[in-house]
């Protein structure tokens, strides 16, 4: 299947400069969105992994069902102020902003085995947070996985230690 025709891109969103990925058009087609779980969780699938942590909100859209996918349990990031427990924080930026995001400081053990998943690699920001989250609460980062990698942006380098894959690259 041809992932990268079912993505729409969308010029100067959010702002001037940016070229948006829209992977709405993806996933709403159920054929489409069920096959790129599945070849995620097939370039993991051989990892030894016990859970599956992703930054909200786009995240959450390949994360848990990768989760589910490969029989594993899901660990939401959320942004400042949306979980009900107590938390452990990281700042992040992007390239259009910044912003504070958060775990629950009981939702790793130490020694668990972690995939970091997001729809995307821009600048690397949002997921730097996500593992440095991971990595706080002793977890073990086995591979960070992306449907989509922006190569131009260079977010792989913040990344070098780790096994990164991506399904698709731009």
């Amino acid at each position: 299947m041809n992932l990268k025709q079912k993505i729409r891109v969308i010029e100067d969103f959010p702002k001037k400069g940016i070229s948006f990925k829209d992977i709405t058009t993806l996933i709403k087609d159920g054929k489409y969105y069920r096959y790129t779980i599945k070849a995620l969780a097939d370039l993991v699938r051989e990892k030894q992994v016990d859970l599956i942590a992703s930054p909200e909100a786009r995240g959450f859209i390949i994360g848990a069902p990768l989760a589910y996918e490969l029989g594993v349990g899901f660990v939401p990031a959320r942004k400042r102020g949306k979980l009900p427990g107590k938390t452990i924080k990281a700042n992040y930026e992007l390239e259009y902003g910044s912003d504070i995001i958060e775990m629950h400081d009981d939702a790793i053990k130490p020694g668990q085995k972690v995939i970091v998943a997001d729809d995307l690699l821009a600048t690397g920001g949002t997921i730097d947070s996500t593992v440095k989250l991971v990595e706080e609460l002793g977890g073990i980062i086995t591979a960070v996985i992306f449907l989509i990698e922006l190569t131009e942006l260079n977010g792989r380098e913040s990344l070098s230690k780790y096994d990164v894959i991506s399904l698709i690259k731009y």
